[in-house]
Parts: structure tokens; C-alpha cells; sequence
């Protein structure tokens, strides 16, 4: 299990991170966030940082971390592990950020393929970190 005084270096150890902090609904979110910068200031790292599969977490997260793999892969011309397309890494039912009825429209033409094939249903580039790249790669 990774180290909480650093950041995860793959979203196998996000998984990790969300899985060891029962109780803590946030964890997953701040450990992915962590992984974002990380992957984002270390481009030879990245194929590296998404090969590896996540273990299991609950429905909504073994999705959206398929999703976050898929999408950076597109993102940035990285292979898309085949863990990505496993029957457990996408929702039955769909999924809108922001839970408001008058963004729905919005967020169904938005979302990036990774995203909308699993019944994700989010903004343009999710993904969005400080630290982010503004290199014009189109998702």
C-alpha cells in the first residue's frame, strides 16, 4: 500500500488509498486528485501510471476510474489498458455531475468518450488540474 505522506503513482495505489480509508467518502476523490498532478508532471511515467488494473472498489468508483484511465489514455496518445473495458467498469444506470436537471443537456453533449460510454455524464475535461498541460491535446 502506498505511502498517505505521498502521492499515488498510479491509480492502482488510488484504489489502494480510497480502499484503506473506510469511512472517508472523500478519500477516493483526493487521492485521484493527487494521482491527476502527479501523472500530469511526469509524461514519461504516464503509459506506466494507468497499466496497472485498480483493484475492485464500489460501483460508481470502479467506473469512473476505468473512465479517468481511458480518458488520459486518449488524452495523450497512451495505450488504453485492457483492464479499462472490464463488465464491472461501467454503470447501469446513468450518472450526471452536479445532480441539477437543467445541466443534463449540457453534460450529455459534453462528456469525452471514456466518460459517456460508461454512463458518466461530465464536463468537457474533467480532469482539470492546476497542473495540468496546456499543450492544445484535443480529449
Amino acid at each position: 500500500m502506498p505511502s498517505p505522506s505521498r502521492r499515488p503513482a498510479s491509480l492502482r495505489e488510488v484504489a489502494e488509498l480510497a480502499n484503506g480509508a473506510e469511512g472517508d467518502k472523500a478519500a477516493f476523490g483526493r487521492a485521484l486528485a493527487e494521482f491527476l498532478d502527479a501523472f500530469y508532471t511526469d509524461p514519461g511515467a504516464r503509459q506506466a501510471m494507468i497499466a496497472d488494473e485498480p483493484p475492485s472498489l464500489a460501483k460508481f468508483e470502479d467506473a469512473y476510474i476505468a473512465a479517468v484511465a481511458e480518458h488520459l489514455a486518449r488524452r495523450w496518445n497512451l495505450a488504453i489498458p485492457p483492464w479499462v473495458d472490464q463488465p464491472h467498469r461501467f454503470l447501469d444506470r446513468a450518472y450526471f455531475a452536479g445532480g441539477l436537471e437543467s445541466l443534463k443537456a449540457i453534460l450529455l453533449a459534453e462528456s469525452p468518450l471514456a466518460f459517456r460510454k460508461r454512463q458518466i455524464f461530465v464536463e468537457t475535461e474533467p480532469l482539470r488540474r492546476a497542473r495540468m498541460p496546456r499543450d492544445g491535446a484535443a480529449a
